[in-house]
């Protein structure tokens, strides 16, 4: 659980019908899309909210986790297809531009 830093290009397989090799990837960061206001879960609880009563749902607060598993979103930069792949937890998160000078196994 320490400082990660991932380059923003990496070679990797490629499962497209297209390509079906390695190819050259843009690396970026998954980030999580903006919540519908529409979704089943939500009209629920906003029905559920309305009126007197207080909250009437369990708000959660006992918290264990420090970090959060990085997700990274890969394009193939040929067919343009996205994959998703985890990586482990680290507090602080990194894209570099290169490889650094020191022999770094995580590279």
């Amino acid at each position: 659980v320490k400082m990660v830093n991932v380059p923003k290009q990496r070679r990797t397989f490629c499962k497209a019908r297209k390509c079906k090799k390695h190819t050259l990837h843009k690396v970026t960061q998954y980030k999580k899309g903006k919540d519908s206001v529409y979704a089943q879960g939500k009209r629920r609880y906003d029905r559920k909210q309305q009126g007197y009563g207080g909250q009437t749902k369990p708000v959660f607060h006992k918290k264990a986790k420090t970090t959060k598993k990085v997700s990274l979103k890969l394009q193939c930069s040929f067919c343009k297809q996205i994959q998703q792949i985890a990586i482990r937890r680290c507090k602080h998160f990194e894209l570099a531009e290169r490889k650094p000078k020191n022999k770094d196994p995580n590279w």
